[in-house]
């Protein structure tokens, strides 16, 4: 089995690079994993991703970052894996109304590889082998810091967690036919922009720390 981990930046799966144990990245005849760099932001990961499918075709992508967190009941420090991604700023503020694609009628809500406006995970029952908490999420290409734009996104999408990356795997994930997952560490919630209040170190920690048992759970499997 082939396994590609990815993430936005090399910071964000250094820890597991490092300390993942040598059978599983030549030696074992039943798992082989490999780091991948997709870059930062839905543009750069989707076509990271797209070549990643093309050119590899693993026969699974797990996508590891951080995140930022809407609910207080979620908070840094948490893990979680994300069920249906929705692409939180792509569309028209108008008259004070965020329209998506879907309101605007250039994307049909149901048209491949959309399933009701959102790109869920298939293999989410298969893969989320450590039983993490399942949460709905949305990818923006600008980070949310406007209080009234945060209760619109909050009010439309109901999402749990932020990223910049999540949408681009999902899509990228579902057209191809790979399957995939996404965990995702809190390190702050969203909106707050002292990072002295984050949990940023901690995060990756506990996320590499995570994905170093993730690996030693599919190997066990397979």
């Amino acid at each position: 089995m082939r396994v590609v981990i990815t993430s936005a930046t090399t910071g964000e799966w250094m820890p597991a690079f490092v300390g993942i144990n040598d059978l599983y990245t030549g030696k074992s005849q039943r798992i082989k994993v490999q780091f991948y760099q997709s870059g930062v932001g839905l543009l750069a990961s989707a076509v990271a991703l797209t070549r990643l499918a093309i050119e590899e075709r693993p026969d699974l992508i797990i996508q590891a970052g951080i995140a930022g967190s809407f609910q207080k009941k979620t908070t840094p420090g948490k893990l979680v894996v994300i069920n249906n991604e929705q692409l939180g700023d792509t569309g028209v503020m108008e008259k004070g109304h965020w329209k998506d694609i879907f309101d605007l009628k250039l994307e049909k809500s149901s048209y491949h590889p959309f399933e009701k406006r959102k790109l869920p995970n298939p293999w989410l029952k298969t893969y989320n082998l450590l039983g993490l908490p399942e949460v709905d999420a949305i990818t923006v290409n600008q980070i949310s810091t406007d209080s009234t734009l945060i209760k619109k996104l909050e009010k439309k999408y109901s999402p749990v967690t932020e990223s910049m990356e999540g949408a681009a795997l999902h899509y990228v994930g579902r057209e191809t036919g790979i399957p995939f997952i996404q965990i995702r560490a809190i390190s702050n919630y969203v909106g707050e922009r002292d990072k002295s209040k984050w949990l940023m170190k901690e995060s990756i920690e506990l996320l590499n720390k995570t994905l170093l048992q993730y690996v030693d759970k599919l190997y066990q499997l397979k």
